[in-house]
């Protein structure tokens, strides 16, 4: 089985039923006929970029890194209506201003919604710079946000 195939082969796995562990993949693949070994598991995770979520049942399970999980947008809801102050675009960059300290606690939760529209973060003291995927601007990606601070007023 070459790389591509073993790859598809994992994201169907890790979406027909819960797996835990690099073990257990490995020992799905087995079960489907792909003898392979815990490094090679290993490295296929990080490549396909697989992620941790909580399942049914509570337990932590891989999931593949497009499975937008409604718990992580109402975290990043939440984020930005308690640590944005402003919100302020330029080109494909958007600054949000936050309280001295808060900004890493912002960030993590943008960077772990796996947004869209986002291509990732930057955090200083009070200032995070958010880069906007083309074609999206960093304007457009601003009304949005706004959006989610305004979420958080009663």
């Amino acid at each position: 089985m070459n790389r591509p195939e073993r790859h598809a082969a994992i994201l169907r796995l890790v979406r027909e039923r819960p797996i835990s562990t690099q073990a257990e993949l490995a020992q799905a693949l087995a079960d489907t006929g792909h003898e392979v070994v815990q490094t090679t598991v290993s490295r296929d995770v990080h490549e396909l970029g697989l992620i941790k979520v909580r399942g049914e049942n509570g337990k932590l399970i891989y999931a593949p890194p497009d499975s937008a999980q409604d718990g992580r947008v109402d975290e990043l809801v939440t984020a930005f209506a308690r640590w944005a102050l402003s919100i302020e675009p330029s080109g494909q960059i958007v600054v949000v201003l936050t309280p001295n300290g808060y900004t890493n606690p912002l960030s993590q939760a943008i960077d772990l919604a796996r947004h869209p529209r986002i291509a990732g973060t930057i955090a200083g003291e009070n200032t995070v710079l958010l880069v906007a995927r083309e074609p999206t601007t960093g304007a457009e990606l601003a009304e949005e946000l706004r959006g989610y601070m305004l979420q958080g007023v009663a």
